[in-house]
This record gives C-alpha cells, structure tokens and sequence, in this order.
C-alpha cells in the first residue's frame, strides 16, 4: 500500500472495533487522522494508542451522537472548518439493536445511525472531498444486506419490525447510497465504493443489554478479529492501485457481486430523495447536486 503522508482521512466510529483497527493502519502509512465519536473519553484512549504506536501527534478528535442529525451537521462544520483538506472518508459508525427504539429526531435509531447519519455527513462534506483530486469515500456495509428489504414508506419500521431485517436493510441503503452516489459524481475525480468487512467480534451491538454481552463474547469465537475486518477498508482508503469502477462492493479485498435489490437504480434514486427530506436536504442546503 502507498505511503499516505500528508493526507487527511476522517474515519467514523473509529474508537472501537474496525474504526479504530482502520483508524491506527491509516495513521502507520503516515495519514493524520480524524476521529469522529461519541465518546469523548474512548476517544483520548484511542487517540494516546494511536499516537504511541504511530510515534507521532496524527488524530485529532471530534465528537458527535450519530442519533441525533444536528450533531451530524455540527461535526461536519467543525471538519470542512479546522481541516485543511480531506482526503479520504471512512464511514464505519454502525449499531444494531435487539429492539426497537427512535432517535432524538423521531427515527428508528438503526436506520438513522446508519445510512442517514453517514449520507448527510458525506453530502456536507462533499466540497472538501471534490477539492482533493483522487478523493475517496468508503462506505462500510455487510453482506447482511443480501437478506433484507425496507418499505420507502415505512423506513422507521413502525408498522414491523425485526433487528436482523432492519440491520440488513440499513446496510441495503449503505450500498444504494454509495451506487447513486457514484451515479451522480459522474466524472468527477472522486472514488466511492463500499465494502463488506466480514463477521467481526466489535462493539457493535454493545448497546443491547445483559443478552448480548453474553452471546457477542461467544460468537467472537468464530468472528474475524478487528484488523482482519478491517483490511478491505484500509485497501481500498489507501491502495492507489484500485482500478474497480465507482460503485464497486468489495468483501476480503476484492469485488463482489451484490444482491438484486442493490442493484435497483430507481430503488437508489428514491431512496436519496427520500434521505435529502428526512435529513433537510430537500432544499438543497449543504447539497452539491443542486
């Protein structure tokens, strides 16, 4: 992989898990990175191991609750305003609950932690991403995606709910966003893609009570570690050598096919417009495809 000395990479939940296996390779090839998280003190944990092992000052944190759209915006105006320029953003925050609840906003928590937190993110950041030729967006989703479905009219799942379906669908929305994204940056000198890390022993459900810190340290047992998760995601921030076309899912370094329905362009489409209202976009603010 090529040394990534003088970069900028904006990894989310980069404090545990593979955010934070990503986070740690990134700074080893010379990238500053940014951390965004919801914790402040797992943060300056992560930021002092980084730095040990990297033997240099290179994270800078920054903390937000992806539930709640405010803070997304608030983080993303702190990041286009003290950054210099960003060259890659890693979007690995993720959750999944055994249960359904809403966020501060109103929103099923899975569904807007993970696809509307990172689409509004990536759209606010979007300038500073198109002023870095060669820039890179990953978007981190699963092949739990293969076995899900979600209703345009029910996205916050209130008439059914199931945590597996409402997982994978949040990670179907990951790969439609990165695909119509990838449609709308045309020939532009941007690189989106999206990757499948592999059933990997994190955090991830942590948030779930006594059941599943009871069953996640068991099933860690036949789970990847969080650096062998990671490594896709760390190939495809920093390898100059990818030649995969826009869009492109990857899963243990390589392309991948993907289900039926995330290769329904109109279903990507209408998602995004759907995700521009939810998240107040509709009106163009903070938009480039305006």
């Amino acid at each position: 992989m090529n040394d990534l000395q003088g970069r900028i990479c904006v990894v989310t939940g980069g404090t545990s898990g593979i955010g934070e296996s990503s986070a740690a390779a990134l700074a080893r090839r010379g990238a500053e990175v940014a951390i965004v998280c919801r914790s402040a003190a797992r943060g300056e944990a992560t930021q002092q191991a980084i730095e040990s092992a990297a033997g240099r000052p290179c994270v800078k944190l920054f903390q937000a609750d992806f539930e709640r759209l405010a803070d997304v915006r608030r983080v993303a105006e702190e990041l286009a305003g003290s950054l210099p320029r960003v060259d890659v953003l890693l979007n690995n925050a993720g959750v999944t609950m055994l249960s359904r609840s809403e966020t501060p906003d109103g929103y099923e928590t899975t569904f807007a932690v993970n696809h509307l937190a990172p689409f509004l993110l990536t759209n606010l950041l979007m300038p500073k991403l198109l002023a870095q030729p060669g820039a890179r967006i990953v978007n981190v989703a699963s092949h739990a995606h293969r076995f899900a479905w979600f209703d345009l009219d029910d996205l916050h799942s209130r008439k059914r709910y199931s945590s597996l379906r409402v997982y994978g669908g949040s990670k179907l929305a990951n790969i439609l966003f990165t695909n119509e994204l990838a449609s709308r940056i045309g020939e532009r000198d941007l690189r989106v893609w999206s990757v499948h890390p592999g059933a990997v022993a994190t955090r991830l459900g942590a948030n779930n009570g006594a059941l599943a810190k009871i069953l996640l340290p068991v099933l860690a047992l036949f789970f990847k570690t969080p650096d062998q998760g990671a490594a896709t995601s760390i190939h495809l921030c920093a390898d100059e050598s990818i030649g995969a076309k826009n869009g492109t899912y990857f899963a243990d370094l390589k392309p991948v096919a993907l289900s039926g329905r995330a290769t329904d362009a109109d279903l990507a489409r209408r998602l995004w417009t759907e995700s521009e209202k939810l998240v107040g976009l509709e009106a163009g603010t903070g938009s480039i495809w305006r």
